[in-house]
Parts: C-alpha cells; sequence; structure tokens
C-alpha cells in the first residue's frame, strides 16, 4: 500500500503556482495560449488541475514566465509527483469523479472529521457490513454485481490506506446512535461491526463519539466529511445517493467545520461511547 500524499493534492499545487507565475508575469489565460498555439481552456485545465498536462506543456510555460533554473527543477519535481498513481486510480472508472478527487485529497489530509447519521462511516465499515448495506442499496441504486464487488475492495482498500497507512491523518467521527440499532445483515453481521467500532475507538488517532438518542440535535444535514489539508485550504464532501458533492467554498466550509464542533459538544465522549457501542453489542 502506498504511503501518505496524494496526486491529487500535488496537481492543484502545481496549478496554483502556474497560475501565480503567470500573474506575476502579467499575463492573461488568453495571452499564453496564444503564443503557445493553444485554447485558453487548456490553460484553465491546468491552472484548475482539471487534467494532467505534459512535462513539455510545464516547460513551455516556464519559459514564457522566465522562471530560474532552480524554481523550474522544483516545479518539474511537483509534476513528477503529480503524475504518480494513488491507490484509488485503479478503481476509478467504477467510481463517482468527485468520490475520487475526495479520496485524492483525504490521501493528504491532517485532520478527517466526519459526521454519519445513518450507517457506519465507510473508514470503520466490516466487509459483510459493507455487501449487506450495498445490496440493499442496490433495489435503488442498480449497480451491476461487478460494480458491487469494485465497490467493497475500495472501502477496503480505502480502511488500510486511511488507518494504517504512513502518518495517518486525526480521525474524528461523530456517530448518531441509531446507526447502532439499524440492521445490515443480520445479528452476527451487526455483532462483528460493532466488535469492529470498540476496536478503532482505541486507535492512537481515531476519536469516535455517539449522539445519543436522547441528546439535542443541533443540526439538520446528511453525512458529511470534513478534511484539513496542510498548504490547501479546507473541503467538505457531502454524500448522496448516487454519488456526492465536493464543497471548496471556505465560507460554507466553515459552517460546517462549526457545525461538527457543535456535534462534538452534544455527543458523549470517546469513552462513554465505547461503552454505548459495548453496551449495544449485546442487543444482536
Amino acid at each position: 500500500m502506498p504511503g501518505h500524499g496524494s496526486p491529487t493534492v500535488r496537481r492543484r499545487r502545481l496549478g496554483q503556482e502556474l497560475r501565480r507565475l503567470r500573474e506575476r508575469a502579467e499575463l492573461t489565460g488568453d495571452q499564453v495560449a496564444a503564443r503557445l498555439g493553444w485554447s485558453a481552456a487548456k490553460v484553465s485545465r491546468i491552472e484548475t488541475a482539471r487534467t494532467s498536462p505534459r512535462e513539455s506543456d510545464i516547460e513551455a510555460l516556464l519559459v514564457i514566465y522566465m522562471v530560474d533554473s532552480d524554481q523550474r527543477q522544483e516545479l518539474l519535481a511537483l509534476h513528477r509527483d503529480a503524475n504518480r498513481k494513488g491507490w484509488w486510480e485503479e478503481y476509478r472508472d467504477s467510481l463517482p469523479k468527485e468520490y475520487t478527487t475526495f479520496l485524492g485529497l483525504e490521501a493528504e489530509a491532517v485532520m478527517a472529521r466526519n459526521w454519519e447519521p445513518q450507517v457506519v462511516p465507510g473508514l470503520f465499515q466490516t466487509e459483510s457490513y459493507v455487501r449487506a448495506m450495498m445490496e440493499s442499496g442496490q433495489r435503488s441504486t442498480l449497480d451491476p454485481p461487478g460494480g458491487l464487488r469494485s465497490r467493497i475492495e475500495v472501502r477496503m482498500a480505502r480502511q488500510e490506506a486511511v488507518l494504517h497507512g504512513e502518518n495517518p491523518p486525526e480521525i474524528s467521527v461523530v456517530l448518531e446512535e441509531s446507526v447502532l440499532l439499524r440492521p445490515f445483515g443480520g445479528d452476527e453481521v451487526m455483532r462483528e461491526q460493532l466488535r469492529r467500532l470498540v476496536e478503532v475507538s482505541e486507535l492512537p488517532r481515531v476519536a469516535l463519539r455517539v449522539l445519543p438518542l436522547d441528546a439535542e440535535h443541533p443540526i439538520n444535514t446528511g453525512a458529511f466529511s470534513h478534511l484539513k489539508l496542510p498548504e490547501f485550504h479546507d473541503v467538505v464532501y457531502l454524500e448522496a445517493l448516487l454519488g456526492g458533492r465536493l464543497i471548496e467554498d471556505e465560507a460554507i466550509v466553515y459552517r460546517y467545520e462549526v457545525a461538527f464542533d457543535y456535534l462534538e459538544t452534544k455527543a458523549l465522549d470517546v469513552g462513554a461511547s465505547r461503552k454505548r457501542i459495548e453496551k449495544t453489542i449485546s442487543r444482536w
């Protein structure tokens, strides 16, 4: 399993730096495109990391921007790193585009915070729970059988990379208590899943809290994940039936950050949450 680090984030950093250099040179995207015989859209896609440019493209831009040799080597090295494959690339064809981007950002996150009011968060799910949950959901999402297998593999690979890779992020999760009571796959599957929650709650970089059913419910939203990234603005990923939505607007992201902070104040502390999960195992 590859270590911590993400070509998705490196690609974005490269694009940001190229835009900064263009603006320093007092050139518009249209002017750069005209000089290189490109479309303005190509310049924009490179700067916004919506495409993977060739090294020759980067070199051509650096000539126009009159970048010195030391910075040129740094940017070309960043480009080479950005073209390395992340663990999720193998599954790109079977994943929604927004979720693929989220996985790339998650690989670079220093902190990942997740609110989950309906099911066990993907990072903590057992394979049996994943299968039961996805088979139940097939009636609405109409996934082909092969797609189901691929999605399970992605879930397991993500857990290995994020929980057990090099330099794992700090993970904070607030889980609504109803998740512990909602059946997927029968009693044995649920017992195994809740035992798994107890295990992960003891990992040194994981804080798992349960929001009790009798607690005040402070926000009205579905599941979301909030990522804190080094040298890059935070992002929020909103889950939906057929994919998800990545939010990068800083004002909106901040509101989700405040919402999560409030959820933590209403949830049980880590120790009490673990005891609540252990007690619930006997109900299955």
